[in-house]
């Protein structure tokens, strides 16, 4: 019963969490309805595109900075034996807020730097080799959705390759499902030709 409350609570904290937008609070702040700019989606890349860099980067950091805390409290607090399950089941509920935010009517980004802090706290390896290949992928063809998807695809694999837990590798398969579905209209633009490339 114990356990049950303590994944309730990592639930509710790390979806709070996650649905704060930072995206849309500094679009806000520089007088722009980023839902209604560039490709419409609150989230760094959009904001990089519409308001320059230097905004663009805050919100990716502060994007990564909620999941770091959202894996990272039930890694310092929880007890031993289920730190992993509850940072876990806390970076995912960090995820849905950022996807579908209570704050913004259950819209949302696509999560991706949310995702990154997560991991950074949880499995950091599988992070570093992930962005290894977002990196290579981005600095090659200039696509930032095929490089997202990349990364998605890479954490499974990693985390096979480096004999972590099967919740780890669970999640892992998770989460690289759950980049491509928020991805699929770019793969279609991709697979047509359609896609922008990020300058």
């Amino acid at each position: 019963m114990q356990l049950i409350w303590q994944i309730l609570l990592a639930c509710a904290v790390g979806y709070l969490l996650g649905s704060i937008s930072f995206a849309t609070l500094i679009a806000k702040k520089h007088g722009v309805d980023i839902f209604k700019e560039g490709s419409c989606n609150p989230g760094a890349t959009n904001v990089k595109r519409v308001l320059g860099k230097k905004a663009g980067n805050a919100v990716f950091a502060m994007d990564f900075l909620k999941g770091f805390v959202a894996a990272g409290l039930p890694l310092l607090l929880a007890p031993v034996e289920h730190r992993e399950l509850l940072a876990i089941v806390s970076i995912i509920a960090a995820i849905v807020g950022h996807s579908f935010s209570i704050f913004l009517k259950f819209r949302g980004g696509k999560g991706v730097a949310t995702t990154m802090g997560g991991f950074l706290a949880l499995v950091p390896w599988v992070l570093i080799i992930g962005l290894l290949i977002w990196v290579l992928v981005y600095y090659s063809l200039k696509y930032v959705s095929l490089a997202s998807i990349l990364f998605g695809t890479s954490l499974p694999v990693s985390a096979y390759l480096l004999n972590e837990s099967v919740w780890v590798l669970g999640f892992c398969a998770l989460i690289a499902a759950l980049l491509i579905i928020r991805h699929w209209q770019n793969i279609i633009r991709l697979m047509n030709g359609t896609e922008n490339r990020f300058k």
